[in-house]
């Protein structure tokens, strides 16, 4: 359809530069800062096992189910920059999380579209949070940057205690999250996992959307093969033969194939991809969208193929990184977690 390429074309937009009618105005002030979330109520949660959500859906047409009830392990999803200005009013440094028409922005992008994915192997915890507007990654006020950023980590951080402390149980737990997610999930597993009692329980991570070195963990290592826990993913991802402006080839970012699971630049086939979600997620899995290859730090792909897509003209793929492969990395996060629960 033709509205595929619309909300490619569209995101990716919001995505790559700011809308400038709707940017933060002046210094950051801590005292006008949204008012933070209270993470004992589920409206504070955009996804939770406890809740009617889109995090409980399945693609129509799919063989897939959600199983959360059944579910022996967790998963923590921390979503991307929804908060990009593209509406009035979004023009402070911080999201603010009881706005109900942009929550249900959230609801209706990430949690379906992404978050979803997982719930065939854990049940889903996704957390608002005042997250920060997606200047604070542009802009030249290191000091607003740092205390956007600041207060967003804070939430997640306070929203993953209370987790621990009242749903998990000891139970195995799965990291996601995509794009500023990965900003806040890359502290919060060396603050909670990396070299702490905690490392017990991961399963795996799928930190996308954002460069994650090789050695940015101690103890946790990037996975290297389908089934290895207590590792993590990474990867972004750009149209076969370009490379974006900033890419130094000398980088050591961890970019994982999402469809044969390596760390190398081997080459995985379009056959290799077991389903890609598109703009309408009740169109269910689409087969033969891409193919996938790691290349200096990023992984490659062609022009996803869909009616409409020679008309997009973007070459980051990053609204992407998660729905190309969105079958391959439900299925994975799956095997992840039999494998994590035989070495029990």
């Amino acid at each position: 359809m033709i509205k595929h390429f619309l909300y490619f074309s569209l995101v990716f937009l919001f995505l790559s530069c700011s809308n400038k009618t709707y940017l933060p105005q002046g210094v950051y002030d801590n005292k006008s800062q949204p008012d933070a979330p209270e993470y004992s109520d589920l409206y504070y949660w955009a996804a939770h096992p406890e809740k009617s959500d889109n995090a409980d859906r399945t693609p129509k047409k799919s063989p897939y189910q959600d199983n959360q009830k059944e579910a022996k392990a967790d998963v923590f999803f921390i979503y991307p920059t929804i908060y990009t200005g593209d509406k009035k009013g979004q023009d402070q440094w911080n999201a603010p999380v009881n706005d109900d028409d942009f929550n249900e922005q959230v609801d209706n992008s990430t949690i379906l579209n992404q978050a979803s994915i997982f719930n065939g192997a854990g049940r889903v915890f996704a957390p608002r949070y005042r997250q920060a507007h997606i200047h604070s990654y542009y802009t030249k006020d290191l000091d607003a940057k740092k205390k956007a950023f600041g207060l967003a980590y804070n939430d997640v951080k306070n929203a993953f205690e209370y987790y621990l402390e009242h749903y998990n149980n000891g139970r195995p737990i799965i990291i996601a999250s995509h794009s500023q997610g990965t900003t806040h999930a890359g502290p919060l597993m060396k603050e909670f996992f990396d070299g702490k009692d905690l490392y017990q329980q991961l399963v795996a991570a799928y930190v996308v959307g954002i460069e994650v070195p090789a050695d940015y963990f101690e103890q946790i290592k990037p996975c290297t093969s389908a089934e290895e826990t207590g590792c993590f993913c990474s990867w972004r991802t750009w149209e076969k033969d370009y490379l974006p402006k900033s890419h130094d080839p000398n980088n050591n970012y961890v970019v994982t194939n999402p469809l044969n699971w390596k760390i190398d630049d081997s080459y995985a086939s379009i056959d290799m991809n077991k389903g890609s979600v598109l703009y309408n997620f009740d169109k269910g899995c689409k087969n033969g969208v891409c193919d996938a290859q790691g290349h200096q730090g990023i992984l490659w792909v062609n022009k996803p193929r869909f009616f409409g897509s020679r008309l997009v003209k973007m070459r980051n793929y990053h609204i992407g990184d998660f729905n190309l492969f969105y079958a391959n990395v439900r299925e994975n996060a799956i095997l992840r977690l039999e494998k994590f629960l035989e070495k029990q």
